[in-house]
Order: C-alpha cells, then sequence, then structure tokens
C-alpha cells in the first residue's frame, strides 16, 4: 500500500510539474504576441511618417530641378547669341582680308609683269657686257703678251709673296712681344725667389790646419824613424805636410772626408799625448764612425729642411758627404739647399708644384759626392745614382740638364739651371780670382782659335762650352768632326780645368747682296 501511494503521489508530482509548464509556455507566449503587435502598430507609423517626408523632400527637389534648369537655359541662351555675334564679327573681318589680298595679289601681278620686262632687258644688257668683256680680254692679252690664266697666276703668287712677307712680319712683332713679357715674368720671379732667400755665404778652406801646442809635438808625430806620420797617412790616405810653420800642420787631400777623418783622429792624439802606431790605429777607426754619424746626421738635416720625404737612405748618406765637399770654395751641401729652396719658391711663384723642383735642387750636385772614387763627370754619377736609388724621371732630367750637357725639356729642369746658376754666381758664393778666371777662358778661346779654318770663338757657360765658328770655304762638313777630336786633345793636354768642356763646331753658310 505504502508503495502504490508512493507512486501514485510520483505521478501526481509529474503530472502537475507538466501541466505547470505548459502554463508557463502559454503565458509567455501570450505576452510576446502582445509585444510583437505593439511593434508592429509603432513600424507602421514611422514607415506612414517618413513616406510622408520623403513626398515632401521629393516636391522640394523637383521645384529646385526646374529652377536650376530654367536659369541653365536662359544662361545657354545669352551665351549662344554672344558667340552669334562674334562669329558674324569674325566673318566680317575674313571677308575684309580676303578683299585686301585680292588687291594686293593684282599689284603683285603687276609688279612682276614689270619685273619680268626688266629681267629681259638685264640679259641683253648682261650679253652685250660679255661679249663687250671677251673682246676687252682678247685685246688685252693681245697687248700684254699673257692669256688670262698666267695672269692670274702671276698676280697670285705676287699676293702670296705679299701675304708671306706680312705673316714674317707678324710672326717676329708676336715673337718679340712674347719674349719681352717672358724675360719680365722671368725677372719678376728670379727677383722674388732671391729676395725671400737672402743667403749668406762663406767659403770654405779645401785644407786643413791642426794647431799644435807646441813645436816637440811634430816630433812625437813623426816618431821614430817617421814610423807615426806612415801609419797616419797609409790609415786615413791623407797627406800631413809639416814644415816651418810653427805650431801648426797642414793636412792636404783631394778627397774631403778622409781629410776631415785626419783631422779629427789627428786632435785627439794631440791632446791625449799618447802617440803610437796601436794608438793610431784605434783613434782613426774612432774618428771615421764619427765621421759617418757626422754625414748621416748632415744627410737627414738638409733632406728635412728642404721638406722632402721618401728619399733612400744611401742618398741620405751620400748628401752628408757633400757636406766635406766644395766648388770653388763654396760647400756644396749648403749650394744644393739653396738651389733647392731658389727653385721650390721659383716653381711657387709659377703656380707649380714645388716639392719635385725641391726634390731635383736638392739631389742635382749628388754625383760630387763620390766623383773622387768613380770615373765619369759629377752628372753622369748624379743620372747613375739617381736610376739606381729610384729616382723620378723628372728628378734624373733635371740632374742630367742641369749644367746644359742635355736639353732642358721640362719646367723642372730648367728651375733647376736657373737656380744653379743663381746660386753660383751671385757676389760671395765662390772664391775664384775674377783674374784667373778670365785668363782660363782666354786660354780656351786661344786654343780652340790656333787650328786653321777657324773664324772665332767662344767661350761660354763658366767655361764649361766652347763655341767655334769656322770658315764653310776652308773646313767642309766632312772636316767638322775631327777637328772637334783635335780642339779637344789639345784642350786636355795644355789646360787644367774642373769637369768636361763642351767643344761645338758651327759651320754657317751665308749669301749677302744689296737692294739698289
Amino acid at each position: 500500500m505504502d508503495l502504490l501511494a508512493i507512486i501514485i503521489g510520483i505521478i501526481a508530482l509529474v503530472i502537475g510539474a507538466a501541466i505547470g509548464i505548459f502554463l508557463g509556455i502559454q503565458i509567455r507566449k501570450n505576452t510576446a504576441e502582445k509585444e510583437i503587435g505593439s511593434a508592429e502598430e509603432e513600424a507602421k507609423k514611422i514607415v506612414a511618417e517618413a513616406i510622408k517626408t520623403a513626398e515632401a523632400k521629393k516636391k522640394e527637389v523637383v521645384l529646385e530641378g526646374k529652377e536650376e534648369v530654367h536659369r541653365f537655359r536662359n544662361e545657354s541662351e545669352k551665351e549662344i547669341s554672344d558667340r552669334r555675334k562674334e562669329v558674324q564679327r569674325q566673318e566680317r573681318r575674313i571677308q575684309q582680308k580676303e578683299e585686301t589680298l585680292d588687291r594686293k595679289l593684282d599689284n603683285i601681278e603687276k609688279k612682276e609683269d614689270r619685273i619680268t620686262k626688266k629681267l629681259k632687258e638685264a640679259d641683253e644688257k648682261l650679253e652685250e657686257a660679255e661679249t663687250l668683256k671677251k673682246s676687252q680680254f682678247e685685246m688685252l692679252e693681245k697687248i700684254s703678251g699673257y692669256t688670262a690664266d698666267q695672269a692670274k697666276a702671276y698676280l697670285l703668287s705676287q699676293l702670296e709673296d705679299e701675304l708671306a712677307h706680312e705673316k714674317s712680319v707678324k710672326i717676329m712683332e708676336y715673337q718679340e712681344q712674347l719674349k719681352d713679357e717672358a724675360d719680365d715674368k722671368a725677372r719678376n720671379v728670379i727677383s722674388l725667389a732671391i729676395q725671400r732667400l737672402a743667403a749668406e755665404q762663406v767659403a770654405e778652406a779645401t785644407i786643413s790646419v791642426v794647431p799644435l801646442p807646441n813645436d816637440e809635438m811634430k816630433g812625437r808625430i813623426i816618431g821614430r824613424e817617421g814610423r807615426n806620420i806612415r801609419a797616419i797617412e797609409t790609415l786615413t790616405g791623407v797627406d800631413l805636410i809639416i814644415d816651418d810653420t810653427p805650431e801648426a800642420i797642414t793636412l792636404s787631400c783631394f778627397e774631403p772626408v778622409r781629410r776631415e777623418v785626419a783631422r779629427i783622429a789627428l786632435e785627439r792624439l794631440i791632446s791625449d799625448g799618447r802617440i803610437h802606431p796601436a794608438r793610431i790605429e784605434e783613434t782613426i777607426e774612432k774618428a771615421r764612425r764619427e765621421v759617418d754619424a757626422t754625414i748621416k746626421r748632415e744627410g737627414e738635416r738638409a733632406v728635412l729642411e728642404a721638406g722632402i720625404h721618401n728619399v733612400h737612405p744611401e742618398l741620405v748618406k751620400l748628401l752628408g758627404r757633400l757636406r766635406y765637399r766644395t766648388s770653388y770654395g763654396q760647400n756644396v751641401l749648403n749650394h744644393s739647399l739653396e738651389v733647392s729652396y731658389l727653385a721650390g719658391m721659383m716653381a711657387s711663384e709659377l703656380g707649380i708644384d714645388p716639392t719635385i723642383a725641391k726634390r731635383a735642387g736638392l739631389l742635382h750636385d749628388i754625383g760630387k759626392s763620390i766623383d773622387h772614387e768613380v770615373e765619369g763627370t759629377h752628372i753622369q754619377i748624379g743620372v747613375d745614382l739617381a736610376r739606381k736609388y729610384k729616382e723620378s724621371d723628372a728628378v734624373i732630367h733635371a740632374i742630367h740638364a742641369h749644367h746644359g750637357d742635355v736639353e732642358a725639356k721640362t719646367i723642372v729642369a730648367c728651375l733647376v739651371q736657373a737656380a744653379d746658376a743663381l746660386s753660383a754666381a751671385r757676389p760671395g758664393a765662390r772664391r775664384e780670382n775674377v783674374e784667373n778666371y778670365i785668363k782660363r777662358l782666354q786660354k780656351l778661346e786661344e786654343v780652340a782659335s790656333s787650328f786653321g779654318g777657324v773664324d772665332r770663338s767662344f767661350a761660354i757657360q763658366a767655361g764649361r762650352e766652347v763655341r767655334v765658328m769656322v770658315k764653310p770655304e776652308v773646313v767642309n762638313d766632312d772636316r767638322m768632326v775631327p777637328l772637334a777630336r783635335e780642339i779637344c786633345k789639345k784642350i786636355e793636354d795644355e789646360l787644367d780645368y774642373p769637369g768636361q768642356i763642351k767643344v761645338n763646331i758651327i759651320r754657317e753658310s751665308r749669301a749677302t747682296d744689296y737692294a739698289k
């Protein structure tokens, strides 16, 4: 019974729940239907109001469109009317122009008729003139004896001669003008360079004198049976002159570096007092090392003062050797520095890079550093050294041309030539006696003039060159080369001179006549 009651109760609960759910659904459905109905009514109201508003707007737009169309129509009609008037005005102008052109065409046709008549008359007159000209030419040919072509050729040749003469005169005038301008420019550049380099020059001696504390020291230097003096002369290659001069010994040697080594060694031996062959050899070796160090230091100083770089170390040492080399009393290293300064300043004045000019000026006499040890002129030695140590072609050419042995083909070579002449020729630079200098040049000219067929001779380039003018009727071209060789041979036999002398034989033929 209890179980049945429980089941019945459960069934009753389920049925009640189902009925409740169904009733809730119905209630919610009714509520939703009411809300949908009210929303549809609201939407209908909104649509009706929108339709009314759209119709009102449509009427306004239609009215505005009609007004715009009316205004556009009025403007178009006005524009069309204006254009029609403009077209009518253009038509009237074109018509007037056509009438004017017609009148001009008529006038042109009339003028063409008149010109045609005149051309016919001109042709007739031209034919008459040609006939008359031909008859005149025939008459002129008979009178002159020349044909027309011959007369034309004669006139052209005369005109060509006159033009050639005028051209030659103009060329000479321009050459003189350019020469004057070049001379003025050269004087200006050289004067500025000399003004900027106002260097003093002191002539240096070619022998060395060593003072002695007393005359007794002479005997100690000579040594027992002359062993000390023989050791000094053998180790240094220098001649010691010990004479009656009180308290002094003279060192004589053509090689300045060896002379400087001997001077230093002898001074140290005298101050030390210990003079014997072993001590002499030790002292001379120390002096030689000291001179080598001085040579290197002087070379580096010269390169630094000249302001050039990348010079081979061997060339630097050779430059230092020039410190002990003189030319007519002028120190060659100071001379080289001076040429470097002058060449660089003149290059700057001319607007050229002064670096190459200064380098060539410093190295131009580098051959003099070893010209006592190697055969050949200092120019050829310098060229060989510059090639050996990879100097540029411009520097090598400047060294080769600085005494005129070859023609200067670059501006740098010309500047080095000028700077070398300025440094050597200025007052006080060199110590050669003027009288001896003149005698040497006169002797050179006398030797050259002593041969048969020589008309005149001139010593130039400070005695480095002699120009011999020969008589063309006596000396022919085949005789010139042997004559030059004979003159050179006689100069070598009779004269003493530094370096080499260039002999130029000049043979010139002239024809002279006079227009009266």
